[in-house]
């Protein structure tokens, strides 16, 4: 069902306002007039509504009962249990130092829901709708040029105390002055005031001369923190540390133990236990994370019943693994959820900061040396399909060479565009032989485009510059990982080694590899960018050029103009088709980059667990909701354990 999420509002002109019209000194009439005009057309297009969305209506009409794929009569009981690779040495996932315990972020919310407290979509089966949360309506104008908040009176911190308008702000600032300097940076340009206007409401304006795009949904989904704890603690957003301000969500912290576990449990309190948002969810009692050394520990530990849920990344344990006792009784279920969001961009980033990875036609180069076909069939029984777009398989992806609207929008940029974008079809993965790790054909093609870039191979077999300076790439990776990824970047390595290149994959501990990819310590690492599905200025964090030195998002540290001047189109695009269209040069563009080696996907989440959840027939499309909208089967958990084989 859809409605009308955008409500009209007429408004008198309020005597307030025309007294300021007066400082002490006459205004003309026709001062008068056109103040008067351009406030009342204001007031006249003021929009207020129950959520938000950029461009239109929301599928859920004022008043709604549930989100429709959760079931509102779900049981609430029971215990979800996870795990957790490496260590944790802090609770605050606000800061750069330490090692966050999983799920630390989950005790706080926002003033729209923008995502289940665990990280699941919420909701679920729509993309761009953020219905209100600790809010219980805002407004803004037409034009987005400044949003209004009313909070809801009855929402309170887990310690019983009022959360108000005078802590969001607190909050807003706090990120400012102490938050993750690429996020502080982004936010203190588009909103240029925070304002409690009462105890329940509060307003941010938004800079002039800039898109309205994540304006209203960035200010809205900020986590709120209590300002008494940190006045009265004097504790720091910046700072690492075990102790946690409380939060008004669903879940407060119950104990843990530093890198052996933590646990979550309902709060019996919480203020929003009756919201339509909520019914259905958040039904387990307690939340468990166990933390192992490596992934093989892990798997050992969920066939004892150690934890009861494993999201299962290893293909090659999915394929062979799943052969002990308890899933041949039917203990263990494992299922396979198709994934209706495109794939994470997944692969071997480069660090452009490294000046031998400047060049393109080196990264191309050392591309070439990954052969997916071999990996997938040797690897991962041919369970994976290989990934290339950043928004692979949607409208977004773009395909062959740039035609009509999208071609149009490449030429008008003029000397941004590099000429062969415009003639040749966009970047897609190479294609390799799956009966030998050594491509011949690929490995000739790197080894021209290494010397072309002034990398040859000498009488020794050792690659060097004209400077005779030996091309040497350090790849780090965590000792935690999976046997699996780690013999896919061994096997890397070593075609990276049958070029000549002083190739070093180095297994090293997860907080150390934390620090590492921190402070870009590394020539290529194993990590991920965002696939988009709509624009926000969240792009530029994470591939534009404004916090490409520091930003975390970014771990290439691309800084690219065209990549910039396209998300910026795609901000002030007046219609989805124009949004559209830049998104889709950006894709091209992206991958005309090469800024990583793009892996593998998987079509469907794989997961695997004790026979005491449940979950609603049908799942929505966005997200699979284990930690939101699954329930606990007690009477199933008893029959296990009365079998003796749960624990």
């Amino acid at each position: 069902m859809t409605c009308p999420a955008q409500v009209r509002v007429l408004a008198q002109q309020p005597m307030a306002a025309m007294r300021a019209l007066f400082t002490g000194a006459a205004l003309s009439v026709a001062a008068l007039g056109l103040a008067h005009q351009a406030q009342g057309q204001e007031l006249a297009d003021m929009i207020a509504a129950h959520g938000y969305s950029y461009y239109g209506d929301l599928s859920y009409p004022p008043g709604f009962s549930a989100f429709t794929y959760v079931n509102p009569d779900a049981p609430q009981g029971g215990e979800y249990s996870e795990w957790a690779p490496g260590t944790f040495d802090s609770m605050n996932p606000y800061t750069r130092r330490g090692r966050a315990g999983r799920y630390s972020w989950a005790l706080y919310e926002s003033l729209l829901e923008t995502g289940g407290p665990f990280g699941d979509a919420a909701p679920a089966d729509v993309y761009g709708e953020y219905y209100c949360l600790l809010c219980e309506s805002l407004e803004y104008p037409a034009t987005k040029d400044w949003v209004i908040f009313h909070l809801r009176p009855e929402a309170r911190f887990s310690d019983g105390t009022p959360l108000t308008a005078h802590d969001v702000v607190f909050t807003h600032n706090l990120f400012l002055e102490q938050g993750l300097p690429s996020y502080a940076e982004a936010v203190r340009q588009r909103v240029i005031s925070a304002e409690a206007l009462d105890d329940y409401t509060v307003r941010f304006d938004f800079a002039p001369g800039i898109s309205r795009r994540s304006l209203i949904d960035q200010v809205g989904s900020t986590p709120v923190f209590s300002r008494a704890w940190f006045e009265e603690h004097g504790a720091r957003l910046d700072e690492s540390r075990l102790e946690t301000s409380p939060g008004s969500g669903p879940y407060v912290l119950d104990s843990f133990e530093i890198n052996r576990r933590i646990i979550y449990r309902r709060n019996p309190d919480y203020w929003g236990n009756d919201l339509p948002n909520n019914r259905g969810r958040h039904n387990y009692d307690v939340i468990r994370v166990e933390y192992f050394g490596d992934d093989a520990a892990a798997f050992e530990a969920f066939k004892t019943g150690e934890y009861t849920f494993r999201p299962e990344g290893n293909s090659r344990q999915w394929a062979v693994g799943y052969d002990f006792p308890a899933v041949e009784r039917g203990h263990v279920v494992r299922e396979e959820i198709p994934v209706g969001t495109p794939p994470t961009p997944t692969g071997f980033v480069f660090n452009l900061g490294r000046p031998m990875l400047q060049d393109r036609r080196v990264r191309e180069a050392l591309s070439l040396a990954y052969n997916f076909e071999w990996t997938n069939q040797q690897l991962q029984y041919g369970l994976m399909q290989q990934r290339y777009s950043y928004s692979q398989g949607t409208r977004l992806e773009a395909v062959g060479v740039p035609e009509g609207d999208e071609l149009a929008l490449l030429q008008s940029l003029g000397d941004l565009v590099p000429p062969e974008m415009l003639t040749e079809p966009a970047v897609t993965a190479h294609t390799s032989s799956p009966d030998q790790l050594q491509d011949r054909r690929n490995m000739r093609r790197a080894n021209r485009l290494l010397e072309e870039a002034g990398w040859v191979v000498g009488d020794d077999g050792v690659r060097r510059n004209a400077a005779g300076e030996p091309m040497v790439l350090e790849f780090p990776y965590p000792s935690s990982g999976s046997a699996t990824l780690e013999s896919i970047i061994q096997t890397f390595t070593q075609n990276l080694q049958a070029l000549g290149i002083d190739a070093r994959s180095q297994r090293i501990d997860p907080a150390q590899y934390t620090e590492r990819e921190r402070d870009r310590d590394y020539d290529i690492v194993y990590d991920q960018y965002v696939a988009f599905l709509d624009t926000g200025t969240g792009l530029h964090q994470r591939f534009g050029s404004e916090a490409a030195a520091y930003s975390l998002f970014n771990p290439a540290g691309l800084a690219s103009p065209l990549v910039d001047r396209l998300i910026d189109i795609s901000l002030m695009a007046e219609s989805p088709e124009e949004r559209d269209t830049a998104l889709r040069a950006l894709d091209r563009a992206l991958r005309y980059e090469r800024i990583m080696v793009p892996l593998w996907f998987n079509p469907n989440e794989w997961v695997a667990y004790w026979d005491v959840y449940r979950h609603p027939a049908e799942l929505p499309r966005y997200s699979s909701g284990a930690l939101d909208w699954w329930w606990f089967d007690q009477a199933r958990a008893d029959e296990l354990r009365a079998l003796g084989a749960l624990r």
